[in-house]
């Protein structure tokens, strides 16, 4: 049996610190504007009047390798779940808004005196996406998603937070499927299917075995990337045929009651997306350098895990593909989000990151346009493990600078033991 180093996915995560002694830990049950439910922790230490609120669309936080760095510093920790925790399957972004506005009455309502989003990847996205929203008069928020799902957004209470602080933040799910989706796939019903002449692990192409860097022609690259956009394309026409039917069997069913259309108003079915672990980037290092290791997100062979069942976006319904997955027709982009994002912001750019990439970060700390933005480059990796073995964290790193920036703008306690 082989070694747990040696799994294709082996070192994506980061084992968190030890919550400091003294730590008060609640769990918390919260109902949102539109009925749903979400849970949350709060942990506070001892003189905590400021909180960092870490909450993401899709993935569980409650565990974050942040949460103790910050507790150790003074600030309390809210980390929230979304109701469509783990599942891209219904993944709605405006819903998910919803779930954070409950989160940030919940700490208003409790006394801290400041309330700070950080946001670590794609909860980068969310948190400005839910900044931009809240920042507007109410009239002129959200009222749908985009397959026209109604979403209560201009009734909602929606409290800002008093600062944003954006932890290896990518461009938005949809903005990363586009990068990350393989335009080699023939036959959306074969995951096997593959177009030679767009093969990111065909040599003819530049690949090279793992782990040396492949090489590709420029000519190549930017075919690859118009193949990507093109497929991502395709799946957009699927999914708004599927959406326009449902309205249109609504229609019907409203007009003559007719229990066959509503039926058929619920039947859209689900996309399946095969392959989405094929960026570039994860095998020719010379593409966007820094200081990332080979391999991808998911693993040190992308040639290997873009055919497994990880990845973004792979089971989802058309509404959700919209919402959150297309490049398209996402509302939650980062760079079109941060423009209306008026807030200080701290951006913590990790040097090995696979998804954030150098003019990724320099691009977002442009388009945001409060005068109090800072860009840290610290050494590590997308998940917060250390650069290399032996060195420090990310994590613990980003926590110090963290601390930093909060200490020059909101009270924190001491330092703590941990």
């Amino acid at each position: 049996m082989s070694d747990d180093a040696d799994r294709l996915g082996a070192g994506r995560y980061l084992a968190p610190a030890q919550v400091p002694d003294g730590t008060r830990t609640t769990a918390h049950e919260l109902t949102t504007h539109d009925g749903a439910t979400v849970n949350g922790l709060l942990r506070v230490v001892p003189g905590a009047t400021t909180v960092a609120f870490l909450m993401h669309p899709r993935q569980d936080f409650s565990h974050h390798v942040l949460v103790p760095e910050l507790l150790v510093r003074g600030v309390a920790v809210w980390t929230q779940g979304a109701r469509s925790l783990g599942n891209d399957l219904t993944l709605l972004h405006e819903q998910a808004l919803l779930d954070m506005a409950a989160g940030h009455l919940f700490l208003r309502d409790r006394g801290f005196e400041h309330v700070v989003a950080i946001g670590h990847s794609g909860g980068a996205t969310l948190a400005a996406f839910y900044l931009q929203q809240a920042g507007r008069e109410p009239g002129s928020r959200l009222e749908a998603t985009p397959g026209g799902k109604p979403v209560p957004l201009r009734d909602a209470t929606m409290p800002p937070a008093d600062g944003l602080v954006m932890f290896a933040p990518h461009p938005g799910q949809g903005a990363l499927l586009q990068r990350m989706i393989d335009p080699s796939v023939i036959d959306e019903a074969d995951p096997l299917s593959v177009d030679p002449d767009l093969d990111p692990y065909n040599p003819a192409n530049g690949f090279a075995p793992p782990p040396e860097s492949s090489s590709y022609a420029p000519e190549f690259i930017e075919r690859y990337r118009q193949a990507q956009r093109a497929r991502i394309g395709r799946i957009d026409a699927v999914a708004w045929e599927r959406v326009n039917d449902s309205m249109t069997a609504r229609k019907r069913f409203k007009a003559h009651d007719d229990p066959r259309d509503r039926r058929a108003s619920l039947a859209t079915g689900v996309i399946v997306v095969h392959r989405t672990d094929a960026d570039l980037r994860s095998v020719d290092l010379s593409i966007d350098p820094n200081d990332r290791p080979y391999g991808s997100l998911f693993g040190r062979r992308p040639d290997l895990t873009n055919y497994g069942v990880v990845g973004f976006g792979r089971l989802t319904t058309p509404e959700a593909w919209l919402s959150t997955w297309s490049a398209n027709g996402t509302r939650a982009d980062l760079s079109a989000c941060a423009p209306d994002v008026n807030v200080p912001t701290l951006i913590v750019e990790l040097t090995g990151d696979q998804a954030c990439f150098p003019a990724d970060a320099t691009r977002f700390a442009e388009l945001l346009p409060h005068p109090d933005v800072t860009h840290v480059r610290i050494p590590g990796r997308h998940f917060g493990a250390p650069l290399h073995k032996g060195m420090v964290s990310g994590a613990t790193l980003a926590g110090k600078e963290m601390a930093h920036w909060f200490g020059e703008r909101f009270p924190i306690g001491p330092l703590i033991s941990a």
